[in-house]
């Protein structure tokens, strides 16, 4: 029996996009700069970059979510001055020496091309939570961006607004309970906060992870 494809995860975290793309029937190995561990997977604490460069060809896709506080609106506005690393240009940039398909993942306002934009009503979620995909080696169609059923809950200026989605971000004052951001992320690995509010769904990466699966698939039946 052949191997499952591997993916390669950088700048992994806690593994949100790595869940999804294991659920898609890929092997996943994570990286990041940072101890994890709570991530499900195989994992190296490393400098992303430098494992790509010293690892890559041993992957049949690539996924990478680099750091994204200098894309946010926070940094733009509230924290606007404060230096964050940009990463996105390096990490394109040696993407493109691998001939597998890669995706490189970030918020809105980073510097992406717009291949594909992920919302968490496209999948039934209780967050909204938009992210952008640049694509590489793989066509991947747009979902349809349905209208949003209501407000996001939570407490802003000492009242309470009900509705059908969750802030996971910060540090979870006034947005909801750990079981909740769980619940509504589709994350059941970790109940720490910070790494649940760095996460994509995993139900994005599924997603994405089915075409790339096709592709690998296609690949090797060439």
């Amino acid at each position: 029996m052949s191997r499952r494809p591997r993916l390669l995860d950088l700048f992994c975290g806690a593994g949100g996009a790595s869940a999804g793309y294991h659920r898609a029937g890929f092997d996943v190995v994570g990286v990041d700069i940072n101890p994890q561990p709570n991530y499900p997977f195989e994992f190296h604490q490393a400098d992303a970059l430098d494992y790509l460069a010293g690892h890559g060809m041993g992957f049949d896709a690539i996924h990478a979510s680099p750091p994204c506080q200098a894309s946010t609106a926070l940094t733009k506005g509230t924290n606007r001055g404060r230096e964050y690393p940009q990463l996105i240009p390096a990490t394109r940039a040696l993407l493109a020496y691998y001939q597998v398909p890669t995706v490189i993942e970030n918020v809105q306002g980073s510097d992406l091309r717009r291949d594909l934009t992920l919302c968490g009503e496209m999948f039934g979620l209780n967050v909204i939570r938009h992210r952008y995909f640049e694509i590489s080696g793989v066509d991947i169609p747009q979902p349809e961006h349905r209208p949003h059923r209501g407000r996001v809950a939570g407490y802003r200026h000492g009242e309470w607004f009900d509705g059908p989605y969750f802030a996971v971000y910060g540090d979870g004052g006034g947005k909801g309970t750990v079981a909740q951001w769980q619940q509504a992320m589709g994350i059941d690995w970790t109940s720490v906060r910070k790494e649940i509010a760095e996460s994509i769904p995993p139900a994005y990466a599924e997603y994405i992870g089915g075409y790339l699966m096709r592709a690998v698939e296609a690949r090797r039946a060439a």
